[in-house]
């Protein structure tokens, strides 16, 4: 069987007809107060679309981020690498969730670190940044004009600078949490910041419809 055809199965079997009807509560809980299976994020009462977005990979070549991730688990974070907090956490999370993970759940998916800070953020900056927490990550950028659409269009906070004081690095404000995108292009789960290393070891094989 496919993975699509497994994620379908188990959007069935974590009763994802009610999410998609609008009646599940942001905490994850359909209206009558039953579990969503097993699952430790959040459940979003609409689903995101994967947007149609074309970036520019760390090698130079565009990235149609559609196209590259159908079929794919794919787990979309937008921050930059001079952040001091949310983006190294969520990253270092990820790279040990990845050490945990079968063989097989890894090979279907992918994480992707959009930039929300492409004058600092180079590809070099990019890749080396990257490649420190798991050489699989894949870092993209694009204008902030064309970020800033693109997190219109999923319903999320645009970029935000922040001019460092006496010396101290511009910060960059940007949305904290990872989307989790189906095979099918659709985002029904987000994981907040701090969100443990367990809940994505347990999760991501759920959400491949595999056994944790």
């Amino acid at each position: 069987m496919s993975y699509r055809s497994k994620w379908l199965l188990t959007l069935r079997s974590f009763g994802y007809a009610s999410v998609l009807l609008g009646s599940a509560s942001s905490c994850g809980l359909p209206a009558d107060g039953s579990s969503l299976g097993e699952l430790r994020g959040t459940v979003m009462e609409v689903p995101i679309a994967m947007p149609d977005l074309v970036l520019t990979d760390t090698e130079g070549g565009l990235y149609d981020l559609r196209a590259e991730t159908d079929g794919y688990l794919s787990l979309v974070f937008f921050g930059y690498t001079n952040c001091p907090d949310v983006c190294p956490v969520h990253m270092a999370t990820l790279a040990g969730v990845f050490d945990e993970l079968a063989p097989e759940v890894r090979d279907a998916m992918k994480v992707i670190f959009v930039s929300t800070d492409p004058e600092r953020d180079t590809p070099e900056r990019l890749r080396e940044w990257l490649g420190a927490y798991h050489p699989s990550f894949l870092g993209l950028r694009g204008e902030v004009e064309t970020i800033n659409s693109a997190l219109a269009e999923m319903k999320l906070p645009g970029i935000a600078v922040v001019p460092g004081r006496h010396g101290s690095d511009t910060i960059i404000g940007h949305p904290s949490a990872v989307l989790a995108f189906g095979p099918d292009g659709l985002a029904r789960v987000r994981y907040l910041f701090g969100v443990r290393r367990a809940d994505w070891v347990n999760d991501l094989p759920l959400l491949l419809g595999e056994s944790p």
